[in-house]
């Protein structure tokens, strides 16, 4: 949901307070609420960073932080769940705000849960996809609920490869290659099942 039609820079965003605990987004310079998240997806987004934590130190997790990608307008993302690099958690070092900008290395991998609704479908497949891999980000995961599968999208070439997992199809990951994980076990949040580590 648009909250307002005034456009703004990145510049006034970052500067932007409402004086409310209300959180937005910015896209393509337009105000947008972001609504609170579901149950199922703060489970989903919880479960993946224990599953990562097996894997790299909690620094380098993200939740709630923010993202700068390119477009014709400024546009700012709040991805479910981020991986950062080294690199990144360096530049991320002592800053007052969580939020990758465009002169600081983007992340490595970032998940988003798609909420129920067209708009948010389109959002997280299309709009995000091309996003995500004009800033370079390694991978992105899509969790998708509704439609029971996780795509795994690998940037090759400065464009996504995409990997369709269902059911007990394993998550094949460059950023975690060690990783054992089902598509089933992300959709279920791990609830009664054990994974391969």
């Amino acid at each position: 949901m648009v909250t307002t039609t005034k456009k703004f820079t990145l510049a006034e965003f970052l500067d932007f307070d409402d004086g409310t605990d209300q959180r937005y987004e910015l896209e393509h310079g337009e105000l947008r609420k972001i609504p609170s998240e579901s149950d199922l997806n703060n489970q989903i987004a919880i479960y993946l960073m224990s599953v990562f934590l097996q894997f790299i130190s909690p620094r380098l997790l993200r939740r709630g932080s923010e993202v700068v990608v390119t477009g014709s307008r400024a546009t700012v993302r709040v991805p479910d769940l981020m991986v950062l690099t080294e690199e990144l958690a360096t530049a991320l070092k002592g800053a007052s705000r969580s939020i990758s900008t465009s002169d600081m290395p983007p992340p490595a991998l970032v998940v988003e849960t798609v909420s129920p609704g067209k708009e948010n479908s389109t959002r997280d497949y299309r709009y995000k996809r091309s996003e995500y891999a004009a800033r370079g980000i390694s991978e992105y995961w899509i969790v998708d609920p509704g439609q029971a599968q996780v795509i795994v999208l690998t940037l090759v070439d400065g464009l996504y490869e995409e990997a369709v997992c269902q059911g007990e199809t394993r998550l094949v990951s460059k950023v975690f290659p060690a990783l054992e994980l089902t598509a089933q076990q992300v959709l279920w949040a791990g609830e009664d099942i054990d994974i391969k580590v």
